[in-house]
């Protein structure tokens, strides 16, 4: 029976995702993904300054009423 998983002779190369350049993504590199405990640093040192964030909208229900929009009301009304 086949299996997906690579031969031992094989190692999977992937790209750094801080530098791009090659890095082996196995056991025998302890900084994987990386390629080198610099840019692991690098990487860490750019979430830690926020450097990388994650947009969220903000939910209205939580908004204090100044923040939102006046409500809309129908022609003719109010």
């Amino acid at each position: 029976m086949a299996t997906n998983r690579p031969s031992p002779a094989r190692k999977l190369i992937v790209l750094c995702p801080t530098c791009g350049g090659d890095s082996v993504y196995g056991p025998e590199n302890p900084f994987r993904p990386f390629c080198s405990e610099r840019c692991k640093n690098i990487d860490l040192g750019a979430w830690a300054s926020e450097s990388y964030r994650v947009e969220v909208k903000p939910d209205p229900d939580q908004l204090p009423d100044e923040d939102l929009p006046p409500p809309v009301r129908p022609e003719g009304k109010g």
